[in-house]
């Protein structure tokens, strides 16, 4: 793992701890966890599908979707955050297939899913382009990406800190939707872009930056 990689990993590692605090991480708010599930029965489609959710964090929407029935693949490169989502399902009865590895190439051989979900994390990337490049290739034909991210500052503040070199990289603190769908039109077949900033469940409360979801057809 090469040094900023390995400081990515390690800044997830101590978050890990924390992280389901925040209202639209842990979706402890009843109220939260329904908007998610909502959104997630119109993204993707019925199954049960194979899902790929890359950048998985503490297995939130992993959870959600093994619940609606589809069969999960999750990948994060914090070890700490793999260990709560394979605990998060477990808890509750449901399987998940969990991996620490590089979430922009997933460690999967050969498997291909249905789609590939991926939450808040192609600006924490050294090269976003080339994460979603790969995700394509691991479509199965008519497959569905989901991308769900937003622009967390305003245009032309600082971003906040995060790791050594984080100032970096393309997309540090975020990417708006239309830069995000140039990125991905080339490479899909059918594209729409669903606001997101709007819908305060979501985020369990108002937001006053861009959110939105990415949905694609390969």
């Amino acid at each position: 793992m090469d040094t900023r990689l390995h400081a990515i990993a390690e800044y997830w590692n101590d978050a890990a701890p924390a992280f389901d605090q925040e209202p639209d991480h842990g979706l402890g708010a009843e109220t939260t966890r329904r908007a998610w599930v909502r959104k997630l029965a119109g993204w993707v489609p019925s199954g049960p599908l194979e899902v790929l959710d890359a950048g998985c964090g503490t297995g939130s929407l992993s959870r959600l979707l093994a619940e609606a029935g589809h069969r999960v693949t999750g990948v994060d490169l914090a070890a700490g955050m793999v260990e709560r989502a394979r605990a998060k399902l477990a808890g509750v009865g449901l399987t998940g297939h969990f991996m620490v590895g590089d979430a922009s190439r997933p460690p999967v051989g050969e498997e291909r899913f249905d789609a590939v979900l991926c939450r808040h994390l192609l600006w924490t990337l050294p090269d976003p382009e080339a994460a979603l490049h790969h995700w394509t290739t691991l479509l199965r034909p008519g497959g569905r990406l989901v991308l769900i991210e937003g622009r967390w500052r305003e245009a032309g503040a600082e971003p906040e800190p995060y790791v050594p070199g984080a100032e970096g990289l393309p997309w540090a603190g975020g990417a708006t939707a239309d830069e995000l769908a140039r990125a991905v039109r080339p490479l899909v077949r059918e594209l729409r872009v669903e606001p997101l900033s709007q819908d305060a469940e979501l985020w369990g409360g108002p937001v006053s930056d861009e959110r939105y979801a990415v949905l694609a057809t390969v």
